[in-house]
C-alpha cells in the first residue's frame, strides 16, 4: 500500500512541539521544531520547495511522530535535547560541541558567573539550555541583584586595588579587595535560583519585608522587595529546571491528569479572561483546548453590550461567560483567571459547568491557588507537574489572546474618535484617509495638497481636514 504523506500528518495537532521522522526500518531521519505542528508539517507536502538534503529525506520518510510541548521554547529545548542524544541523519544543525546559551558558576574559592556556551565536560557547575540569550542575561541580572556573585575574570580580580562599578550598583560583593563571610552562602542561594528552587527564597524575602516595614527600616524593606521583583521575573520567564521539566511536558497526558483530577470527562474547555482599561473599551475573550491542544475554531472575542458593567471585572465575567455558553461550543470545563468573585459569578451563570478558578497568593506569579468546582481551594499542587503547567499555559494564552485583542479595540477607538471630531467625515471617507496614508498620524501631519490627493475625499472635505489639524481657515 502506497501511504501518502499528507496520511501521515493528518491528525498532526495545531500546537506547539517536536516532530520526529522515521523511515521504514525504523531509524531516525530527523528532528525538528514547531510553533504550530500541523502548519509546519504541511510545509513538507511540497517536495520541490524543500532543501536539496531534506528533498532526499522526505522520500524515505514512513513514519512521523510528534510531542507536544507547553510553549515554543519548550519545543527549542526537547529538540536539542533529541537532538544530542538519538543524533538524526538529517540534522545538521546542533550536532558539533555548541549548544544553546547556559550558565556556569566555576569552582574556585569565589565562584564566578559567567554565560556559557560549550561542551558541559568542562570543569564547571553548569546550568541551562536558555531558550536564548536574553533569558538568560535577565537571569544572571537577578543573580547579580540578589546574591551578589563576581561575573570578572579570575586575572581581572586579582588585579583590582578597589571595587569596580558592579559593587557600587548593588551588583557584587567585591571578594577581590572585600574580605567577605557570607560568599558561600550567597553561591548556594545562586544555586538553588538557578535549579529552579526560588519559592521558598521569595517566601523568606516576603517575611523578611514584612519585618523591616514594621520596625520602619524603609531601606531594608525596600531593597528585599527588589529582590522579589527580580526573582518574580525570572520565575515568569522559566529557570532551567522547571524548562527541562515543560519540555517533556505532553499535552494529552497533562489533559488526562486534569479530567482524572477533578473527576470529569473532557472534550472542550474554555479559558476566560477580560481586559479594560480604566473602564474603558472593556473587552472579553475565551479560548478553548481540547486533548489534542488549543482548539483554535472555538476562540472568541466579546465586546461589552452592557455599558454599565465596564470596569466591573465580576459583572463583565458574567456576560462574557452567559454569551459564551449561549452561542458557543459545547463546554465541560470553564476556567477563570481571578478570585472566589469570579469564580462565585461563573459558577452562578453557568450552574451545570464546573468552573475552576486560577488565582494568586500572596506572591504573584508563581504562587497560583486554585479554586475547585466544589469551591475549596488547593493550594499544594506541585509547580513541575503536567498538570500545572498545562493550567498556567492555558491562563496565559487566554491572557495573551484577550490583551492582544483589547489593544486592537484600543487602536481603533483612538483612530474613530480623532477623525469623528471632523464634521461630515463619515466612514467611506475615513476608511479612504486610512487607506491612502496607512496611520492617523499621517493624517494630522498631511498638507493640503497631500490631503486633495486622497481618492473620494473631495476638495472641501480636504480643506476641513486641514483646517482641523492646523488650526487655521482656509
Amino acid at each position: 500500500m502506497n501511504i501518502q504523506f499528507s496520511d501521515l500528518i493528518e491528525n498532526s495537532p495545531n500546537a506547539p512541539g517536536v516532530y520526529k521522522m522515521y523511515d521504514a526500518d525504523g531509524m531516525l531521519l530527523y528532528v525538528g521544531k514547531a510553533k504550530n505542528l500541523s502548519n509546519r508539517l504541511k510545509q513538507y507536502q511540497d517536495i520541490s520547495k524543500l532543501e536539496p538534503h531534506k528533498q532526499v529525506m522526505r522520500t524515505l520518510v514512513a513514519r512521523v511522530d510528534w510531542d507536544i510541548t507547553a510553549t515554543e521554547s519548550d519545543a527549542l529545548l526537547l529538540e536539542q535535547k533529541l537532538i544530542k542524544t538519538l543524533k538524526p541523519k538529517y540534522n545538521i544543525m546542533l550536532t558539533d560541541g555548541k549548544m544553546y546559551p547556559m550558565i556556569a558558576l566555576t569552582t574556585s574559592e569565589y565562584p564566578r558567573l559567567l554565560k556559557f556556551r560549550g561542551k558541559i565536560s568542562q570543569r564547571r557547575d553548569v546550568y541551562g539550555p536558555y531558550p536564548s540569550v536574553s533569558a538568560l542575561n535577565e537571569t544572571i541580572k537577578t543573580i547579580q541583584k540578589v546574591c551578589k556573585l563576581r561575573t570578572c575574570t579570575d586575572t581581572f580580580m586579582r588585579n583590582r586595588t578597589r571595587p569596580c562599578l558592579l559593587y557600587q550598583i548593588g551588583r557584587c560583593s567585591a571578594p577581590c579587595t572585600i574580605p567577605q563571610t557570607s560568599y558561600s552562602e550567597s553561591v548556594q542561594l545562586a544555586r538553588k535560583i538557578l535549579t529552579g528552587d526560588s519559592e521558598p527564597i521569595i517566601a523568606d524575602l516576603t517575611k523578611q519585608m514584612k519585618k523591616f516595614s514594621e520596625s520602619m527600616d524603609f531601606e531594608s524593606a525596600a531593597q528585599c522587595r527588589d529582590k522579589i521583583a527580580a526573582l518574580t521575573q525570572t520565575s515568569n520567564r522559566g529557570m532551567c529546571q522547571n524548562r527541562a521539566h515543560s519540555a517533556n511536558f505532553n499535552w494529552s497526558d497533562s489533559v488526562t491528569d486534569l479530567q482524572n483530577w477533578l473527576g470529569i470527562n473532557i472534550n472542550c474547555v474554555g479559558v476566560f479572561d477580560n481586559s479594560h482599561l480604566f473602564g474603558k473599551n472593556p473587552v472579553g475573550a475565551m479560548i478553548t483546548f481540547g486533548k489534542e491542544g488549543f482548539i483554535k475554531t472555538g476562540y472568541r472575542h466579546f465586546k461589552l453590550r452592557d455599558a454599565s458593567r465596564a470596569g466591573n471585572d465580576i459583572a463583565m465575567m458574567e456576560e462574557f461567560v452567559k454569551r459564551a455558553i449561549s452561542h458557543g461550543p459545547k463546554l465541560d470545563l470553564i476556567i477563570v483567571d481571578g478570585g472566589p468573585a469570579q469564580w462565585n459569578i461563573a459558577h452562578k451563570t453557568a450552574p451545570d459547568i464546573p468552573v475552576l478558578g486560577v488565582t494568586k497568593g500572596e506572591v504573584r506569579d508563581g504562587d497560583e491557588h486554585f479554586i475547585m468546582p466544589d469551591g475549596s481551594v488547593c493550594k499544594d499542587l506541585k509547580k513541575d507537574s503536567r498538570l500545572f503547567l498545562l493550567l498556567r499555559a492555558v491562563r496565559d494564552e487566554a491572557h495573551r489572546f484577550v490583551i492582544t485583542f483589547h489593544r486592537t479595540i484600543r487602536a481603533k477607538s483612538m483612530t474613530t474618535s480623532v477623525l469623528d471630531e471632523i464634521e461630515g467625515i463619515g466612514p467611506t471617507r475615513k476608511k479612504a484617509l486610512l487607506t491612502h496614508f496607512g496611520a492617523v498620524r499621517a493624517i494630522t501631519e498631511a498638507n493640503l495638497d497631500a490631503l486633495l490627493h486622497v481618492p473620494g475625499l473631495g476638495k472641501a472635505a480636504a480643506k476641513k481636514i486641514y483646517a482641523h489639524f492646523h488650526s487655521e481657515v482656509i
